[in-house]
């Protein structure tokens, strides 16, 4: 598994992480025993990155993150784990973003996760507000000082306010929505993240399952999955479920881009190693329901540099049938 440095942690990483969303809920049922049997078929199969949050099943999936990276050696063990704070705000509004709650809340996540310092804290996708003051990032490094987290970074919706939070000196890492559906952060996020030493990590990269070439129009979803209930934006931000792209708009487009699939690789695996490939990224968290899928994922770091007939093709599949429904919007 090839490494890369993830920005200004200083840390190396595998190029293919795991997201741990779907350990907590929000993706349909997953039971604990399958949930560690995930975990490690990832970490064998030579994954070093794991992403979680606070908010994942209540800090479900932060637990049982931290009960595997226990038993496989705790800070001995040359993983790195990413969680998320903010979205427990309720209301989440730009106010509930202060010092005293981010010790909180990162107070909770180390317990969760069995550390005294968190490696790497992101605030969750948090209003917009939050990312332009200079408090937030004053306080954050008040964290840093006081030793509960080694590092910050910030997941963001849009392209904008990626960049407001690259332009902070102690900004870690960004995290993003970037896959073949989503492709406006390779336009100014990449090159800035690139020029300002700042870490990409890829989020949503198989477009909530879209991309690996397994869904059609007839797919039903269980109720408690996200890609039932929030099809709209009727929990959180609409791009977070299948990239912002209408349902059947994804499925279509996402046959065009099966028929480019090598033989030695899987539609998932083209579409992981699209992302690895982009100049600037830091790492790739596809997330993974199953220990097999755990394992295919981490063998896209196998899958050779696509063609340049190939990316072109890509290319010509968002444009044609997807620029028009999510480039504008983040």
């Amino acid at each position: 598994m090839e490494h890369r440095v993830l920005g200004r942690t200083g840390r190396d990483v595998s190029v293919v992480g795991l997201g741990c969303w779907q350990l907590g809920g929000d993706w349909g049922e997953v039971g604990e025993d399958v949930a560690l049997g995930v975990l490690a078929a990832a970490v064998d199969s030579g994954v070093t990155m794991l992403d979680t949050a606070d908010v994942y099943g209540d800090g479900r999936s932060e637990r049982l993150v931290g009960r595997f990276v226990a038993s496989r050696g705790g800070a001995s063990s040359g993983l790195t784990v990413a969680t998320k704070m903010g979205r427990r705000a309720n209301p989440h509004v730009a106010g509930a973003y202060t010092l005293d709650a981010y010790r909180r809340w990162t107070d909770r996540s180390r317990e969760n996760l069995r550390t005294d310092t968190l490696d790497l804290v992101q605030l969750h996708c948090p209003p917009t507000e939050v990312l332009l003051r200079e408090q937030t990032y004053d306080d954050l490094d008040v964290l840093v000082e006081e030793k509960r987290i080694a590092a910050y970074g910030v997941s963001v919706e849009t392209v904008e306010e990626a960049l407001a939070a690259i332009a902070r000196p102690n900004v870690a890492s960004v995290q993003i929505i970037l896959n073949v559906f989503r492709r406006k952060p390779l336009e100014q996020v990449l090159p800035a993240a690139a020029e300002a030493g700042v870490g990409i990590i890829a989020r949503v990269p198989l477009a909530s399952g879209l991309l690996s070439g397994r869904y059609d129009e007839q797919t039903q979803f269980a109720p408690t999955d996200h890609r039932s209930y929030n099809r709209h934006g009727e929990a959180f931000d609409v791009g977070e479920t299948f990239s912002g792209v209408p349902y059947e708009v994804g499925v279509a487009a996402a046959r065009e881009v099966a028929a480019l699939t090598p033989p030695s690789a899987t539609t998932a695996q083209l579409a992981l190693r699209w992302v690895i490939d982009q100049p600037g990224v830091s790492v790739v968290i596809p997330g993974a329901r199953t220990p097999a899928q755990a394992k295919a994922n981490a063998r896209a770091a196998e899958v050779p540099p696509l063609s340049a007939e190939t990316l072109d093709a890509l290319r010509d599949v968002y444009d044609e049938r997807i620029r028009e429904h999510v480039h504008s919007r983040w």
